[in-house]
C-alpha cells in the first residue's frame, strides 16, 4: 500500500534511513523532483560552521538555525545552486561543503553561500526526525 511513483513525483513525503550513511559522507535522494542532500558532519565541519562570524555571511543565518536540535550532525540541503539552478558537488571548494562548478559558487558544511554570485543559501526543505536513524522529507 506504499504510493506509486507519480504520487512521490508530486510530492509526497518520503522516509530515508541514515543508518548507513557513515560520519563524513553524505547522500543524495531526490524528493519532488529535487536532488536532496543529506550529510552526516563530522565533529569539525560542525565546529567550523559554528565559528563564522554569522554578520560576515551574504545570506546570514546560524549553523543552528539550518540543522534539527540535537541532530546537529545531520545537514539536510536542496542541492540546487541559488544562482542560475546547477548542482554543486558536495565536499568541494574552500569550506568543506558544497561547490558550483559552473560558475563558482562556494558553499560551507552548513550549505550557506560563502563565495562567488549565488545570491542565497541553499534551502533546508520541510523534514524531520521519526526516529534517531530515520528523517521523513515532506
Amino acid at each position: 500500500m506504499n504510493p506509486d511513483a507519480s504520487t512521490i513525483a508530486a510530492g509526497a513525503p518520503i522516509e530515508v534511513d541514515l543508518s548507513p550513511v557513515a560520519e563524513g559522507q553524505d547522500i543524495k535522494v531526490f524528493w519532488r523532483g529535487k536532488p536532496i542532500y543529506i550529510s552526516h558532519r563530522t565533529k569539525k565541519q560542525i565546529d567550523e560552521a559554528r565559528g563564522v562570524n554569522v554578520a560576515s555571511l551574504p545570506d546570514p543565518e546560524t549553523d543552528e538555525a539550518r540543522v534539527k536540535s540535537g541532530h546537529e550532525q545531520w545537514l539536510v540541503v536542496i542541492g540546487i545552486c541559488t544562482h542560475l539552478g546547477c548542482i554543486p558537488i558536495a565536499h568541494e571548494g574552500n569550506y568543506d561543503g558544497f561547490f558550483c562548478p559552473c560558475h563558482g559558487s562556494q558553499y560551507d558544511s552548513s550549505g550557506r553561500i560563502r563565495q562567488g554570485p549565488a545570491p542565497a543559501n541553499l534551502p533546508v526543505p520541510p523534514y524531520q526526525f521519526v526516529s534517531d536513524t530515520k528523517i521523513q522529507i515532506g
